[in-house]
């Protein structure tokens, strides 16, 4: 039966908020748990398998991140697989492709062979690969035709991995375990807005449009509006909003698995690359191209006065936008993605950057994914006059979190959910099953590699 009292109400149903649905249902003693979703689904924003690049981040081929970080997200993504190929209906939630980081030139070819070095005896899948190799697994990336393409190449990559996750599916999933979980009163209310939030004796009262909810302890998941309803409790007051936009197109199915590119360390956003789409057979999807819009969600321009809220335009804010746009890497960048938006050239500048995967590439393969891509809300710190990337969180410390922007993405949702549950579970004075916990979600991160691969750099003559 449902209430309107819980002691752990979360706000926002994508893969982050269900995530944390699920933890708190499945692996504590939290008796009475919530949740408030605007639209009549889960997932219907960021988490849209059409909004996301739907990868599974590992840490072994994104660029940009160190061996510190990496090992992080690997926990990461071991936790979601482990939960994923473990539901029965497994084959809808996670993937398995063949995935690669692309260099191309001296200078990114070099920066692999680097990386292998150091990434290698912990990423036990990870190969080195040569072009011969690269063409076993990927022809249309190594070769123009029936040769070779004349740049020089290398990548590191995997094969027969879990590297995809339809993140809409897995967030339906969470919301569906968490609701079948004995002796807890889980509920989850659909079509419900969060008009305001204020705190009264020791309880957060969560106003939407006709009901009243109480809480004694609060997780909000709802990306830029996370920080809006944050700000409504007089918190993160010192951060500003700017919504970060992708862009998709498709091309024929020239791709068998993820090819990623060599991150630009000068650029805060994605480098492009090409991926299947779980959804579209048949396709490839390149992207995503990067631009700031003024709305916190892609295709909603009603949200348009709530990124105003958000923003709180001030002198600290242009300081920050003109230091981006003073350095000539991210000033060009920046000009290039608008020009990507525009119908007619946008294919044409496009097919510059995606041939660097796929060089023999037509303009006439290109087609411009319409209403797929989402909105990354990075945060503008005024107090410290810099752009924050990845994780952005924000703790009470009086049994309220924000999250605004999960990194990488959907991989991380429930080591992020972790984390705020174990704040939570604190504050409440509850309990965590641990025992339950580490037997089903962490579990041995090598049960899925391949067994057979000793860390070799593979030629194309023993590349299968």
């Amino acid at each position: 039966m449902s209430t309107n009292r819980y002691d752990l109400l979360i706000i926002g149903g994508g893969v982050s908020g269900s995530a944390l649905l699920y933890l708190a249902a499945r692996y504590t003693d939290i008796r009475h748990i919530g949740l408030l979703e605007k639209y009549a689904a889960p997932a219907r924003v960021n988490s849209l398998s059409s909004n996301n690049s739907q990868t599974l981040h590992c840490g072994d081929i994104e660029t940009n991140y160190t061996l510190e970080k990496a090992l992080k997200v690997k926990r990461a993504a071991s936790m979601l697989r482990n939960y994923a190929t473990a539901q029965p209906d497994s084959h809808h939630i996670i993937f398995k492709y063949s995935k690669m980081v692309l260099g191309v030139g001296t200078k990114e070819c070099e920066k692999l062979r680097q990386r292998f070095a150091v990434f290698g005896e912990h990423y036990p899948n990870l190969r080195l690969l040569d072009k011969k190799a690269i063409a076993k697994i990927e022809p249309h990336v190594a070769m123009i035709d029936d040769k070779f393409r004349s740049d020089e190449v290398v990548a590191l990559g995997s094969t027969n991995e879990y590297t995809a996750v339809n993140f809409e599916a897995l967030a339906c999933s969470f919301v569906r375990q968490a609701q079948m979980t004995r002796e807890k009163h889980v509920d989850v209310h659909y079509n419900e807005y969060v008009s305001h939030i204020k705190i009264e004796g020791n309880r957060f009262l969560v106003e939407t449009g006709g009901t009243c909810y109480q809480t004694r302890a609060l997780v909000v998941c709802a990306g830029g509006h996370s920080l809006k309803l944050a700000h409504d409790l007089g918190y993160g007051l010192h951060y500003s909003c700017l919504p970060v936009a992708g862009s998709y197109y498709f091309t024929p199915q020239l791709l068998n698995g993820k090819v990623y590119t060599v991150q630009n360390d000068a650029l805060p956003f994605a480098a492009i690359h090409g991926d299947p789409d779980v959804l579209v057979p048949g396709a490839t999807r390149f992207g995503p191209t990067a631009l700031i819009l003024p709305i916190l969600e892609r295709y909603n321009l009603k949200t348009l006065p709530d990124f105003l809220q958000v923003f709180r335009f001030d002198r600290r804010v242009a300081k920050v936008l003109w230091d981006l746009i003073r350095v000539k890497d991210i000033r060009n960048y920046m000009l290039k993605n608008f020009l990507f938006e525009i119908p007619v050239i946008r294919r044409i500048l496009f097919l510059r950057d995606a041939r660097k995967i796929v060089p023999s590439l037509r303009l006439g393969d290109l087609k411009f994914a319409n209403r797929v891509g989402g909105i990354r809300p990075q945060l503008i710190d005024k107090d410290h006059r810099k752009l924050l990337l990845g994780e952005a969180k924000i703790d009470t410390g009086i049994g309220a979190i924000f999250n605004m922007t999960p990194s990488p993405g959907g991989t991380s949702c429930l080591e992020n959910a972790e984390l705020d549950l174990r704040v939570i579970v604190k504050f409440l004075d509850a309990t965590i099953n641990e025992e339950a916990f580490k037997n089903d979600l962490l579990g041995d991160d090598e049960k899925h590699t391949d067994k057979d691969f000793s860390g070799r750099v593979l030629s194309g003559n023993d590349a299968a």
